[in-house]
């Protein structure tokens, strides 16, 4: 590619666009975002569809409107803005973007916590812009819109240079699009939230897009027994291919009986609760050791509360450690590294691709439970 090519950045694109909740999702053409300092723009080639953008469609997380959903991509950097000279990223590269993108610069990312990003959370999160104050997203007439991350359901994405991966040729780009979040979320979970150690025992409540990628991390760290616990059958079926070494379900056992049998009576040392509802918090505390540690990842509806018994925490030493994505900078490369590598099998956990003009149905699929795994956008379809 030449230094020419952001001169053929098209006008205008094509975006899938949140303006009711009653109506969801709307194809609309909107200007090509461009560039500014530390942000590449990228031609998307895939965006995964996540329970945290139903969430906001739905009305249960607020969120400004109009926006553009859409957290975790792949695609290729066709245009870098100034201050890049040091990112090593280049006009051609192909790349992954994960959906917590740090600004590089405020305490908590000086302290290497990205996660804890305060301008993420307080300018992308709560006001939809990026860390100028402006959203990159507009109508031909003019009228912004707003930023959910990145913005990703649409054929061009501004990504602040701080979240994006480059991906090797060897990587297939449209499933890849849930590196940036499932299986970023689920290695966060793994390496930082529950500090995996080798031998330990692990159980992984609701086996969705992250659920799964917990399962294959966990067991990729070293974990003696990794436990899958669905209500659903369907989606427990695949998890013996993805390292779990046995399946629950909820419904038709008792998941507390049958992990402390699986596990000498015990309970496992970390249970990872991937959904975000109070029976799945509860399911996962009730499989826990003594002294083990709950880790919760899935984003509830809204303002959710769940139970804890409060003398079996204190009296059994557990522990409750939220984690919330990853350390993107450090942890994305990671993750498309592991996948290149075969470790995360990431093309099978995709197991439904739509077209964008189809979004709004993909969503509808995951919201009825319809979706194994993971559903993605594919920008060629």
């Amino acid at each position: 590619m030449t230094s020419n090519d952001a001169l053929q950045i098209p006008a205008t694109m094509r975006a899938a666009v949140l303006r009711d909740h009653d109506k969801g999702l709307e194809i609309e053409t909107l200007r090509t975002p461009r560039p500014k300092a530390g942000e590449v723009l990228i031609e998307v080639a895939a965006c995964g569809l996540c329970h945290s953008d139903l969430h906001v469609i739905g009305g249960a997380i607020a969120f400004p409107l109009p926006a553009v959903l859409g957290h975790e991509v792949t695609g290729t950097v066709v245009e870098l803005g100034p201050g890049n000279e040091h990112t090593g990223l280049k006009v051609g590269d192909r790349v992954a973007g994960g959906f917590l993108m740090p600004c590089g610069q405020c305490g908590a990312c000086a302290a290497g916590r990205d996660e804890l990003c305060g301008p993420f959370f307080e300018l992308n999160r709560l006001q939809g812009v990026l860390y100028d104050g402006t959203t990159r997203l507009e109508t031909p007439d003019g009228e912004a819109v707003h930023m959910y991350s990145m913005g990703g359901l649409a054929e061009y994405a501004v990504v602040p240079s701080t979240s994006v991966a480059v991906a090797p040729d060897s990587i297939d780009l449209v499933p890849a699009a849930i590196l940036g979040c499932a299986a970023m979320t689920g290695y966060g979970a793994v390496r930082r939230g529950a500090d995996l150690r080798f031998g330990e025992t692990v159980a992984v409540v609701a086996t969705g897009g992250v659920g799964t990628n917990i399962v294959q991390i966990a067991a990729a760290f070293g974990a003696s027994q990794v436990i899958a616990i669905d209500v659903s059958d369907d989606k427990l079926a695949p998890m013996l291919g993805y390292g779990a070494t046995a399946v629950v379900n909820s419904v038709t056992q008792d998941a507390r009986e049958e992990v402390f049998r699986l596990t000498g009576g015990k309970g496992v040392d970390v249970a990872f609760e991937a959904l975000g509802i109070p029976a799945t918090w509860k399911t996962a505390l009730d499989v826990l050791a003594d002294g083990g540690r709950m880790v919760p990842i899935g984003l509830g509806a809204g303002v959710q509360t769940a139970e804890v018994e409060i003398n079996r925490t204190v009296r059994r030493s557990q522990s409750i450690i939220g984690s919330y994505g990853a350390r993107t900078r450090q942890d994305l490369p990671a993750v498309v590294d592991l996948a290149a590598r075969g470790i995360i099998n990431y093309q099978d956990v995709v197991s439904r691709r739509f077209p964008l003009e189809e979004a709004g149905a993909g969503y509808a699929a995951l919201k009825n439970r319809q979706v194994q795994g993971r559903a993605v956008v594919d920008m060629s379809l």
